[in-house]
């Protein structure tokens, strides 16, 4: 019965994002050319999502790199994936809740998923306080004042991101076992999260994959330190987005700090992404999974470095 409320809940989610591209269609005086400019941008929603959604990592991850190619200005680039991310990591939430609560059906299961909770009370807060932090104190220039320093500071933690990916493998490798947070977790947890949610504030990624890799490291489940995560960011972008929105500012390119067209059709495809990555982690083998992902992390870290500015000198 909780299960089939959560599916009902998702497919509402999905119904009124679809409405609202009709709507924004509507409205807009050349919905055919919206269409043609904005449809491609559901694909990449899929993509992003899925990768957010079955690893941990937000989707920042593939829309960073990618709306750099469009022009977007560093506030633009990060504001329109925290929105995105609002879609998707809200669907992807949604599918791992449904896995808690299956999980409960089977003892040694829920023996592993009863931690995820208190998982969540340890960082769901200090994110929130990280990503404050940054946003409502001026440190939001540090980053989003110069298009080479966001690519910078983006480019070298998706490397050192993919490093700590690849160091967590041989982990994964072990049979799942029962974590319990001790003292250590209880203080170490909650300070991961506040800096996860700075960086987060600054780039649209960060606390999801750092407290994923924490709980790895840790010996917890490998699923059940992906759920947390996507759930923590699923929280964590929602927090973050109202800054956006009340700091609208129209860029010299004609875009809104968050470029709606791209949310509205990325969005789309997000839920999809979103809601279908739990059943691609459980289809595959963790370590390929993983394997696949830190690969991909690396490559776009690297590929996000301003190499022009650095031939250049």
């Amino acid at each position: 019965m909780k299960t089939s409320a959560l599916r009902k809940r998702r497919l509402y989610l999905f119904l009124l994002l679809l409405f609202s591209v009709f709507g924004f269609l509507f409205m807009h005086p050349e919905p055919v050319s919206v269409v043609q400019d904005y449809a491609g941008f559901s694909l990449v929603g899929i993509v992003g999502a899925i990768f957010a959604n079955a690893t941990g990592a937000g989707g920042g991850v593939v829309f960073v790199p990618l709306f750099n190619q469009f022009e977007l200005t560093p506030m633009n680039i990060v504001a329109t994936s925290f929105a995105i991310q609002c879609c998707g990591m809200v669907a992807g939430a949604i599918s791992w809740r449904d896995q808690y609560v299956l999980s409960k059906q089977d003892s040694f299961l829920r023996s592993i998923w009863r931690v995820l909770p208190k998982l969540l009370w340890l960082t769901i807060p200090f994110s929130f306080l990280g990503i404050w932090t940054v946003q409502y104190s001026g440190l939001m220039a540090l980053v989003t004042q110069s298009d080479n320093i966001l690519h910078w500071v983006f480019g070298c933690f998706s490397i050192l991101l993919a490093v700590a990916l690849f160091v967590t493998l041989p982990k994964m490798k072990q049979e799942d076992q029962i974590f319990i947070p001790n003292l250590f977790d209880k203080i170490a947890l909650p300070i991961v999260a506040f800096a996860g949610g700075m960086i987060t504030a600054w780039l649209s990624v960060g606390v999801g994959e750092l407290v994923a890799v924490y709980l790895i490291l840790r010996n917890a489940s490998v699923t059940l330190s992906i759920a947390c995560a996507v759930i923590l960011t699923a929280f964590s972008v929602w927090s973050g987005i109202g800054y956006f929105v009340l700091n609208n500012v129209i860029s010299s390119e004609g875009f809104s700090t968050i470029v709606y067209p791209i949310v509205a059709f990325a969005g789309i495809g997000a839920i999809v992404g979103g809601t279908i990555a739990k059943h691609l982690v459980l289809l595959f083998n963790p370590v390929q999974v993983k394997m696949f992902f830190a690969t991909w992390v690396m490559f776009m870290g690297v590929a996000s470095l301003p190499w022009g500015q650095m031939l250049s000198h």
